[in-house]
């Protein structure tokens, strides 16, 4: 029986059987019993699904990836123990020392730090272009030793909504694969695999738990991409694995070869991994995910529009508004809503951002974003604050650029908030 989102939500990835309890339980358990050594075994060999250690699989862990999975359309999903995990893991288990990618420079700024720095420093390296720029330009980015494109469905924190067709079709023509970021409009409202994306990547931090409650991310594939006909350019999935016998992972596993691969070789080596407890949470937080992701859509509408008509914000940036320049492919894309996160600025200063945050009551003053509760960044401030102005610039970041996550309070408190703060810097 195929199943609505919503459906989904709540009962997907976990059926209990007779007896068994209606709640996913808490598989709190770093290992598991088995009765004979040959049973083991063929665990290790991965001759046999089953759990032997938590480090590699779970029961609650794996309950809740079923579920992201089955939300986004995909073949599998991986659980890690953050975000950033889940965008270092989705780059490393296809690329290696001397390779090369090319992402939006429009994404979160600990990914943009993770791979213009960290991932160089593993020799990786990364090529950032301006989604705006002609195809032209960004087909002249890729190179013979690059593995991927990788992109944020909505960014994080400009609000731009990324052309899925159009890089979904640079990508295949250079025969690597798509990665794409969903955290902000999360499956509910905007499904990649439809569109020809190759792979997901996700903050359960964010929406997906909906209360601040965890610290965790996933991985999603969609089970499209066709590794052994660009077998060239990723044998770590094509070719024989010493570490397991010469197991090659597409004979083995087929559509599923890029989720295994992440577990067996990744999740053994590196073991970043959730606890048990933060699974648990994270799959109470999807119970009401579709629920919450329109009270957030219908309350961000009407402070954007708010902003819009305020003369002290200098300019707003949010795909619901029909003036936005991403208005048109939001609409394409995600025609039910994009998110709760607004881009705007103040007229006047960045020093003018910051004051006007100071005044603020219940809107909170937080590094962390899309949850119950309206919250509110200055990214030059804080989260970006390692960059200087021609490098926020270049990331698409306005320094005057204030991050507003809209929650799900009443929105005429959260317009009253926004109102009595800007009155206090007349």
């Amino acid at each position: 029986m195929k199943k609505n989102l919503g459906t989904i939500c709540i009962h997907g990835g976990w059926k209990p059987s007779k007896g068994e309890p209606q709640q996913l339980p808490i598989c709190q358990s770093t290992t598991f019993r088995y009765e004979t050594s040959d049973q083991m075994a063929r665990l290790f060999d991965l001759e046999e699904e089953g759990y032997f250690y938590t480090r590699l699989a779970n029961p609650t862990n794996d309950a809740v990836a079923k579920k992201i999975a089955a939300l986004e359309g995909g073949v599998g999903a991986v659980l890690t123990s953050s975000g950033q995990a889940a965008s270092l893991f989705s780059i490393i288990n296809i690329c290696k020392s001397g390779d090369h990618i090319v992402s939006s420079n429009n994404i979160y700024g600990g990914t943009f730090n993770l791979f213009g720095v960290t991932l160089k420093q593993m020799g990786i390296e990364c090529t950032f272009v301006d989604p705006d720029w002609d195809d032209e330009r960004i087909h002249a980015s890729f190179r013979p030793n690059t593995k991927c494109f990788f992109g944020e469905s909505i960014s994080n924190p400009g609000g731009k909504v990324l052309d899925f067709e159009r890089f979904v079709a640079i990508a295949h023509s250079h025969g690597v694969p798509i990665i794409v970021d969903n955290t902000f409009p999360t499956p509910i409202n905007c499904r990649p695999f439809e569109w020809g994306v190759d792979i997901i990547t996700h903050a359960t931090t964010k929406y997906m738990d909906g209360h601040a409650t965890q610290v965790g991310g996933c991985v999603v594939d969609s089970g499209n991409f066709d590794w052994d006909a660009h077998a060239d350019k990723f044998p770590g999935l094509t070719t024989p694995d010493a570490s397991y016998h010469g197991l090659t992972y597409t004979k083995a596993f087929g559509r599923k070869a890029y989720c295994i691969k992440l577990v067996t070789h990744l999740m053994r080596d590196l073991g970043s991994i959730p606890a048990p407890q933060n699974s648990f949470l994270l799959n109470i937080g999807l119970e009401t995910l579709h629920l919450r992701m329109a009270k957030h859509c219908e309350n961000a509408q009407k402070v954007a529009e708010w902003l819009q008509a305020n003369p002290k914000v200098g300019w707003v940036n949010y795909a619901g508004l029909p003036t936005d320049k991403y208005y048109a492919l939001a609409q394409k894309y995600m025609p039910n809503g994009t998110c709760g996160v607004i881009a705007f600025g103040l007229k006047g200063s960045r020093e003018e951002a910051i004051r006007f945050m100071d005044n603020l009551d219940f809107i909170s003053i937080v590094t962390h974003v899309a949850d119950a509760r309206t919250c509110v960044l200055h990214p030059a401030s804080h989260t970006h604050r390692q960059l200087s102005d021609e490098q926020l610039r270049a990331a698409g970041i306005a320094p005057d650029l204030v991050r507003l996550s809209v929650g799900i309070e009443n929105v005429e408190d959260i317009i009253a908030d926004l109102e009595q703060a800007m009155a206090k810097m007349d």
